[in-house]
């Protein structure tokens, strides 16, 4: 990515790699970006969104028309950086209008250095997305926007696809860190950091968990090291099927008999771990209004999501885990295409789901998933008394 400050009166351009281009004004700092685009339909929580790990090498596009009227703010990050490749929205609002703001969006864009695009037709875009699936595309604005339309294809085209791809090193922490428990202690928890939310530690240090958060490239000696009740994997970016060190570290906790959760990315690697596939959804679920039914209790819960690959696995009964790990079952289903939302293994202590239960932004239905992996670690530890 290349990019300077800049100021949104200057030409921009959205080059996808079919070759369809969306003229526009530059937003944010200027120059190049290249990712995978995508769309996310929240209407509020942009902040959120943009610094959230699990968006590293995409571009997101809003569907909301009007983006930034409440500026941003210290408080809400998931993170602390932007982490989108860049942004496309289609009216930035010209005003900041919230007594928490400390700063518009566009100031911020510009700090990170993150390219972005105004004034097109998001939903043109997001249409396309849509009917031909998700694709690499390209910013560029101001000087970058003079390039030659064949070169910047050129470069669309020859920039990586999400499939295949391991960012898990470049959203991870470098140390490990603690997060001291709140309330009545449980125990420590070991969580391993594949690009989590700040909104996922806060709900679990409520939970009286003492929260380790251990780099991606933690061992399993790293984790036995601080004696944990239990583990677990965060949402992150990339391809799971390119995540095989983390599935190979899942099964040796497995194996350990240590209670587990995993959310979103976490999903996807209890799935492989248990022998099962993932595969690559052709516009993927990203947005704070995604029905989803608990197949335990029979509700919809309507539930924040941001993943582009998902679980294979027969939706209806039981079955066996192929790599010896018992009964399994798919625990939740999103409604609005059947992708596998959720799994519990039924002779093992382990649950994932693909959603966020923390819902930053978003809707707390199922908030209450925070509660049942406490319940677990604490019916576990009865078992072992």
């Amino acid at each position: 990515m290349t990019t300077t400050t800049g100021s949104t009166n200057a030409s921009a351009v959205l080059v996808l790699e079919d070759g369809t281009r969306y003229p526009g004004r530059a937003y944010g700092a200027e120059g190049t970006t290249l990712g995978e685009v995508v769309f996310t339909t929240g209407m509020s929580g942009y902040q959120e969104t943009i610094t959230d790990p699990s968006y590293a090498g995409q571009i997101v596009l809003q569907t909301a028309p009007h983006i930034g009227n409440t500026g941003v703010n210290d408080e809400d990050t998931e993170s602390d950086r932007i982490w989108v490749a860049g942004y496309i929205v289609r009216d930035p609002s010209r005003v900041v209008s919230n007594w928490r703001a400390q700063s518009s969006l566009d100031e911020v864009l510009v700090s990170d250095g993150i390219v972005g695009i105004s004034g097109i037709d998001t939903r043109a875009v997001t249409r396309r997305i849509r009917s031909e699936g998700s694709m690499r595309g390209g910013i560029f604005s101001g000087a970058a926007a003079g390039l030659d339309a064949e070169e910047q294809l050129r470069l669309v085209q020859e920039a990586p696809q999400m499939s295949g791809q391991n960012l898990s090193a470049a959203v991870s922490a470098d140390v490990a860190t603690v997060i001291t428990a709140i309330g009545e202690r449980l125990g420590n928890l070991a969580v391993l950091d594949l690009g989590v939310k700040q909104a996922t530690l806060d709900n679990l240090a409520a939970r009286g968990f003492e929260v380790h958060v251990l780099p991606q490239s933690s061992t399993i000696d790293d984790i036995r090291a601080i004696d944990p009740v239990a583990v677990f994997y965060s949402n992150g970016p990339g391809d799971p099927a390119a995540s095989g060190d983390h599935v190979a570290l899942l099964r040796e906790v497995l194996d350990d008999g240590l209670p587990f959760f995993g959310i979103c990315f976490g999903n996807q690697l209890l799935g492989r771990a248990l022998g099962l596939g993932t595969y690559k959804l052709p516009f993927g679920h990203r947005g704070i209004n995604q029905p989803v039914l608990d197949k335990s209790t029979g509700k919809v819960e309507i539930t924040a999501h941001n993943h582009g690959f998902a679980v294979e696995a027969p939706l209806e009964g039981t079955f066996d885990s192929p790599n010896g790990y018992g009964k399994v079952e798919v625990s939740h289903i999103g409604l609005n295409d059947n992708v596998v939302e959720g799994l519990r293994a039924l002779d093992i202590p382990a649950f994932s789901v693909q959603y966020h239960p923390e819902a930053a932004a978003g809707p707390h239905d199922a908030n209450y998933l925070f509660d049942r992996f406490r319940d677990l670690v604490i019916a576990t530890q009865g078992d072992k008394n």
